[in-house]
């Protein structure tokens, strides 16, 4: 039987095969590089190809239709103009990550993968 979004998703997170996708916040949140995802899930690779899309616009899409909120990180930022900037540039290369969450979609509590249903 093929597996279901959610379902793919969470082989995904749970292999050491993917370096794109992983839990965050302690298993409660997926974080997402989308760079690095668009490449090596989405991209040409045979083997690699999960999802029958080659667009991270229809990952998000499912991503949304299974409930998935998107979370915005906070950051802290210094007064000192060097600390600022190079905190800048650290903020620049953390907006490729993407992070969503399920309250259904929790790595400490994988029975509850079951709720996560299509809206």
């Amino acid at each position: 039987l093929p597996l279901c979004f959610p379902e793919k998703l969470w082989k995904m997170l749970e292999s050491d095969q993917f370096r794109s996708i992983w839990w965050s916040n302690g298993g409660k949140c997926v974080a997402i590089h989308k760079d690095l995802f668009e490449v090596e899930v989405l991209g040409g690779g045979v083997c690699q190809r999960v999802f029958n899309t080659r667009h991270i616009t229809s990952v998000i899409r499912q991503l949304n239709l299974y409930g998935f909120t998107k979370v915005q990180q906070d950051f802290q930022r210094s007064a000192s103009l060097p600390e600022f900037l190079a905190e800048e540039a650290a903020a620049s290369a953390h907006s490729q990550i993407l992070y969503y969450y399920n309250p259904s979609f929790n790595r400490a509590h994988p029975w509850l993968l079951g709720a996560c249903k299509r809206r």
